[in-house]
C-alpha cells in the first residue's frame, strides 16, 4: 500500500476517534453538572442562550465556589441556630410577616457563618447552587414571598409556605450538606 493510501485511511480514522473522544468528554461533563446542580442545571439551561453557555456558567459557579472557604458549623453554633429557628417559628403565630423576615435574615446569617458571600440574592443563589441545587427553588420561593411581605401583599398561607421553604434550606445548611438535620418541622 502506498503512503498516500495509508494516510487517506488513517487520517479519517484519527478524526473520527478524536470527535468521539470530544463527544464522550462533553457527555461526561454534562452528566457531572446535572448530578451536581440537580434542578438548577435545567433552570440555567432554560435561561441561557445555549446549553454550552449554560454549562460554561455552571462550571464558573463551581470555580467560584471552590475558591470560597465553606466550613462546617461548630456544635455550639449549630445549637444556637437551632434555638433561633425555634424562636422564629414561635414568632410566626403572632407576627407572621416579621417571622418570615427574621427567617430570611437567619438563613442569610447561617450562610455567612458557613462562609458563603451574602452580597446579593442573585449571587447567593449562584453560590448555593453548587452544593444546594436541590433546595434552591425553596429559597427562591421563600424570597419571593418575603419580597411580597415587605409590601404587605403576602397572605398568611403564603407566609406559612415561605417558612417551610426557608426551613428546607436552613436544614440543609445546618447539616453541612451531610444527612438532613433532625429538627421538628414547621
Amino acid at each position: 500500500m502506498s503512503t498516500g493510501t495509508l494516510l487517506a485511511i488513517i487520517i479519517p480514522i484519527v478524526v473520527v476517534v478524536a470527535l468521539a473522544a470530544v463527544a464522550v468528554s462533553l457527555l461526561i461533563r454534562r452528566r457531572h453538572l446535572r448530578e451536581r446542580f440537580g434542578p438548577e442545571y435545567e433552570r440555567t439551561v432554560e435561561g441561557s442562550d445555549s446549553r454550552l453557555a449554560a454549562e460554561r456558567e455552571l462550571r464558573e459557579r463551581e470555580r467560584r465556589h471552590d475558591s470560597l472557604d465553606i466550613k462546617p458549623l461548630p456544635p455550639d453554633s449549630r445549637d444556637r441556630y437551632t434555638r433561633e429557628w425555634s424562636s422564629v417559628q414561635e414568632e410566626f403565630v403572632d407576627r407572621p410577616q416579621d417571622a418570615v423576615h427574621d427567617a430570611d435574615q437567619l438563613v442569610t446569617s447561617l450562610m455567612h457563618e458557613r462562609g458563603y458571600p451574602t452580597e446579593g440574592f442573585e449571587q447567593q443563589t449562584k453560590d448555593l447552587s453548587v452544593e444546594h441545587g436541590a433546595t434552591l427553588e425553596h429559597y427562591r420561593a421563600a424570597h419571593e414571598v418575603e419580597t411580597l411581605s415587605t409590601r404587605t401583599q403576602a397572605t398568611t398561607e403564603q407566609l406559612r409556605g415561605a417558612m417551610v421553604h426557608y426551613r428546607a434550606l436552613f436544614d440543609e445548611l445546618l447539616s453541612d450538606g451531610g444527612g438532613r438535620a433532625q429538627h421538628a418541622r414547621f
